[in-house]
């Protein structure tokens, strides 16, 4: 009896021992302390010197294209009769800007405004849309450079038209009119950019919007991105103080977060146009056709109202300027 008991009490101490040293469970040891735990930034963020989409530049008259001369007839040995033979219509757009280009995520496939627009031209090239358009999804610092390198036929992605911008691709006629907003949270009393002094504010890289940003007399800290989604979340992350661009944009951002709001008078007036290299001026005049049709046709009003109408109101189809 007296060699079990001492046995037991051995096994026993021995348990105590090891309990001791893993650590109380009323203390338990922290191994890796965490003293700040902030949430990781989109990609590729940057500031006020990604912003090269101004729109400074006065020497030319930035709206006025070519006109169309032959409606949508498609000629031999034209940029439209090698896109024909092709069988694909090549567009470069956004994949991330809810309304305007956006993936569906039940469908998977593209839509919006802006892809309604590529549509209709693809349908006047090959009679029907379905079947015939290749998307590439492209950030918005890429718009240009997709053009000039001739990787797409044209680019369809909220493209306000400048005169900076003209000196390295053309222009169609303007499609929309949009406005530089600011958007907040709802808890924020901000409705302009002078209420932002000192405080950063949102953009994407390359856009009008973030030179606006870059250029306030309040001086805001601009953050630059590479897509308008990175935007949103990093509002909703508290990393910015709010996101400042086209009305439309916006408009897209508040449908998905009811936890913010567009605020403010419009800062600028941007004028979207469809890019196209700038070498291929047939092209520019038969998309200036086709959307000559779209405004009379009734078929602008109906993309109109189907992705902006109820958010953003009443609106006619700006008419074309042409030189």
């Amino acid at each position: 009896m007296r060699s079990r008991h001492f046995v037991r009490t051995a096994v026993l101490a021995a348990v105590a021992v090891l309990a001791t040293a893993c650590g109380s469970p009323a203390t338990p040891v922290d191994l890796a302390p965490v003293s700040d735990a902030a949430w990781p930034q989109p990609a590729n963020v940057g500031g006020p010197d990604d912003s090269a989409g101004g729109d400074t530049d006065t020497s030319c008259d930035p709206l006025k294209s070519l006109a169309p001369t032959s409606g949508t007839t498609i000629g031999t040995g034209t940029t439209m009769a090698a896109i024909r033979g092709r069988g694909k219509l090549i567009a470069g757009v956004d994949q991330t800007t809810y309304l305007f280009g956006f993936r569906n995520p039940k469908s998977g496939n593209l839509e919006g405004f802006d892809i309604d627009m590529v549509n209709q031209i693809a349908a006047a090239i090959f009679g029907q849309a379905e079947g015939h358009v290749q998307f590439r999804a492209i950030p918005s610092l890429q718009r240009e450079q997709v053009l000039v390198d001739h990787q797409v036929d044209v680019v369809v992605r909220t493209y306000s038209i400048t005169c900076d911008r003209r000196k390295q691709v053309q222009f169609s006629s303007v499609y929309y009119v949009a406005g530089q907003k600011i958007l907040v949270p709802k808890t924020s009393n901000a409705t302009s950019l002078a209420d932002f002094s000192g405080k950063k504010v949102c953009a994407t890289k390359k856009s009008t919007s973030l030179t606006k940003i870059a250029t306030d007399p309040a001086k805001p800290v601009a953050v630059s991105v590479d897509n308008w989604s990175d935007c949103l979340v990093m509002l909703q992350q508290g990393q910015v103080a709010a996101v400042s661009t086209d009305d439309t944009i916006l408009a897209g951002m508040a449908a998905q977060d009811p936890t913010v709001k567009v605020v403010g008078d419009p800062l600028t007036q941007e004028n979207y146009g469809i890019g196209v290299p700038k070498d291929q001026e047939d092209m520019v005049r038969f998309v200036n056709g086709v959307l000559d049709q779209v405004r009379s046709s009734g078929a602008w009003a109906a993309s109109y109202q189907n992705w902006v109408g109820s958010r953003l109101g009443p609106a006619q189809p700006p008419s074309p300027q042409y030189r």
